[in-house]
């Protein structure tokens, strides 16, 4: 019924019939009782920044910093990579989720090489976690496509290398990647838990699953050899670019599917402990005209000011931008 409803909602504002006060959609349009989303405005095109390797930037992940970090340059950073040789972490920095984000003057902030800690064809896919206990901003990325790492910092623009926290040896046997790590602070009592991983895994068989592991810290992790979302399972080729999310006291994980399986951000109920595989569909419907022609992933979350927004790609993979839609 959630997916009936939201199909309705979208047609019927469309003919203009449906809007509340002041033109506002419906606050829980979406399955699960999230907002429903809608595109604003591209907040990053490759081809405006300075440092622009390969013409492309992929997986954005936005953080509030501004009751974290004393000496901050703005009130947001948002992290982004070119995934083509060399990649490179960067940073953009601005005062509102709404945007103008500024490119910072000295990207990329983290390289393919990092003497003596590793020299790679790429490192791309920053993911940035406020350490609560450490009082850090820890940066997960990869580099390469087989293996995860982990970086810190006390003002989230100059990282210290700490170790490969994820490999494809860590994973059965046929897995080829294991990447788009995104960690998130979730308890699980039973397993003695603080964090939680999600990430891709692709196999020999080339379709890529979401999975999952689980760390005291944050450093050292577990991981489930069985996926959390199959590909299979949700009518896709391929799925990755995966977000946790927490609504009604429970959890769950938004993702996309490749473009010939919809290009859709989808979203999955799998609970607080992460025993549900609740297939819930359509998160966020890409639409067909620019910036995203069919395709919309890698989404990231954020709230300014009370209201919800996501930062995402937008576009054909490898020619895309940053874009941002409100809840």
């Amino acid at each position: 019924m959630e997916l009936d409803r939201r199909s309705f909602l979208r047609t019927a504002t469309a003919g203009g019939a449906l809007f509340a006060v002041g033109g506002a959609l419906p606050a829980s349009a979406a399955p699960g009782g999230f907002p429903d989303y809608r595109y604003v405005r591209t907040l990053l095109k490759p081809e405006q920044l300075k440092y622009n390797p390969t013409g492309e930037i992929i997986f954005p992940c936005v953080r509030g910093v501004y009751d974290r970090l004393s000496n901050r340059i703005g009130r947001y950073y948002l992290y982004y990579a070119p995934h083509d040789a060399p990649g490179g972490i960067c940073l953009a920095y601005g005062d509102s989720l709404e945007g103008p984000f500024t490119e910072y003057p000295h990207n990329p902030i983290v390289a393919n090489e990092w003497q003596p800690h590793y020299s790679v064809k790429h490192v791309s896919s920053p993911h940035v976690l406020w350490h609560r206990e450490a009082r850090e901003m820890w940066l997960y990325f990869h580099g390469d496509n087989n293996t995860t790492r982990l970086a810190r910092s006390k003002d989230g623009i100059h990282f210290t290398y700490d170790k490969a926290v994820l490999t494809t040896s860590m994973m059965p046997a046929g897995t080829t990647e294991t990447s788009y790590a995104r960690v998130f602070r979730h308890h699980l009592p039973s397993r003695g838990a603080r964090y939680v991983m999600v990430f891709m895994r692709n196999t020999t068989a080339n379709h890529r699953d979401i999975c999952w592991g689980w760390s005291p810290e944050g450093r050292n992790w577990t991981f489930d050899h069985e996926p959390l979302i199959d590909h299979a399972k949700v009518g896709a080729i391929n799925v990755g670019g995966p977000h946790l999310l927490h609504k009604n006291g429970s959890t769950y994980v938004v993702y996309n599917s490749d473009k010939e399986s919809g290009g859709n951000i989808l979203i999955t109920e799998v609970g607080n402990d992460f025993s549900r595989r609740d297939h819930l569909g359509v998160f966020y419907d890409s639409r067909s005209t620019a910036p995203e022609n069919g395709r919309a992933a890698a989404p990231a979350f954020g709230t300014d000011r009370g209201v919800p927004y996501m930062i995402y790609e937008a576009g054909e993979r490898l020619s895309g931008v940053i874009a941002m839609a409100r809840g």
